[in-house]
C-alpha cells in the first residue's frame, strides 16, 4: 500500500536500429553508384545501386514518420520557421529531404542515359549528402553525454563504415557473376569490414575501462542475451568472420564473397541493434 515502481524505459526503440540499418544501406549504395564514375568496372551496378537506394530512402522516412505519434509532423521538416537549428535532428532532417531530391535529380539524369559531366556532378553532390545520413545518425547518439558507448566521437565514423560496409555487401550480392565488379566490391568491403572491427576494439577499449556507468555497459553489451547478439553475431560472425573469409582463397569466389556479403549485413544489423538499444539497458536498472 503506497508503494511506488518507477519503470525506467528506453528513449530508442528498437524500430530505430531497423531505420539504422536500411538508411546505412541506402547511404552506402549512393557511394556506390558514384564510385561507378570513378571505378569503371562497377559501371553496370550505377544505376541498380542508385534506384535500391532511393527505394531504400522511402522505407527510412516511411519508419520515421511512422514513429510519429502524430505523423502528419513530418511536414514540419518543410518549414524552415519551424525547425530548431540547434538540434541535429533538424540537420538530420534537412539532410534527408536534401538527399531525396538530389536523388531524383540523379534518376531522372540517369534514367535520359545523361552520360555528361552535369550528371557526374549531380552524383558527387548525392554522394556527399548520402555521407552525411550516417554522419547524422553517429552524432545523433554522440551528443546523449551521460550515455556510454554513444557518447564518443569516433561513433559517426564507425556508422561511415557500416554504411560503406553494408553498400558493399548489397552491390556484391547485386553484381552476381560481374568478375570485374566482384574483384573492386571484395576490396570495398573487406577494408570496410576491418575499419568497422577496429573502431569496435577502440569502443569497447575505452568502455571497459572507463568508469562504473562504462564498465556496467560493457557487462551488458558482452553478457547474455545482448552479449550474443554483439558479441556472437555482430562482432565474430559479422565482422571477424567475414574478413577472415575474405582474406582467404575462397573470399575472392564468387560464393565466398557473396557468403561475406550476407555476413556482413546480418552483422551490421545485429551491430546497430545492440549499439542502440545496450547502452540504453543500464537506465532500466535503477
Amino acid at each position: 500500500m503506497g508503494d511506488y515502481v518507477w519503470f525506467h524505459d528506453v528513449s530508442w526503440h528498437a524500430s530505430y536500429a531497423i531505420y539504422f540499418f536500411v538508411i546505412g544501406i541506402c547511404s552506402g549504395l549512393a557511394f556506390l553508384s558514384y564510385g561507378s564514375w570513378i571505378t569503371p568496372a562497377l559501371r553496370p551496378l550505377r544505376e541498380k545501386a542508385a534506384y535500391l537506394s532511393f527505394a531504400l530512402l522511402a522505407v527510412g522516412g516511411v519508419l520515421l514518420i511512422a514513429d510519429l505519434s502524430q505523423p502528419m509532423r513530418f511536414l514540419n521538416v518543410l518549414n524552415p520557421a519551424y525547425l530548431n537549428f540547434t538540434s541535429p535532428l533538424a540537420w538530420g532532417s534537412l539532410n534527408i529531404v536534401a538527399f531525396g531530391i538530389a536523388s531524383v535529380l540523379y534518376l531522372m539524369a540517369l534514367k535520359k542515359g545523361d552520360e555528361t559531366p552535369r550528371t557526374k556532378l549531380i552524383a558527387t553532390v548525392t554522394a556527399l549528402l548520402a555521407l552525411g545520413l550516417p554522419v547524422y545518425t553517429g552524432y545523433d547518439l554522440t551528443v546523449h553525454q551521460s550515455r556510454p558507448i554513444w557518447n564518443t566521437p569516433v561513433m559517426p565514423v564507425l556508422f561511415v563504415a557500416l554504411a560503406i560496409a553494408s553498400g558493399s555487401a548489397v552491390g556484391s550480392l547485386v553484381a552476381g557473376g560481374n568478375e570485374a565488379a566482384r574483384k573492386v566490391l571484395h576490396q570495398y568491403l573487406l577494408w570496410s569490414t576491418a575499419a568497422v572491427g577496429v573502431i569496435l576494439v577502440s569502443i569497447l577499449g575505452t568502455t571497459n575501462y572507463g568508469g562504473a556507468a562504462s564498465e556496467l555497459t560493457f557487462v551488458i553489451l558482452t553478457t547474455g542475451t545482448m552479449g550474443l547478439i554483439f558479441v556472437g553475431i555482430g562482432i565474430l560472425a559479422g565482422t571477424a568472420a567475414p574478413v577472415a573469409l575474405l582474406l582467404a582463397p575462397v573470399g575472392h569466389k564468387q560464393s565466398g564473397l557473396m557468403l561475406s556479403a550476407l555476413l556482413v549485413l546480418v552483422g551490421s544489423a545485429a551491430l546497430r541493434y545492440a549499439l542502440l538499444m545496450g547502452p540504453q539497458q543500464l537506465q532500466t536498472l535503477y
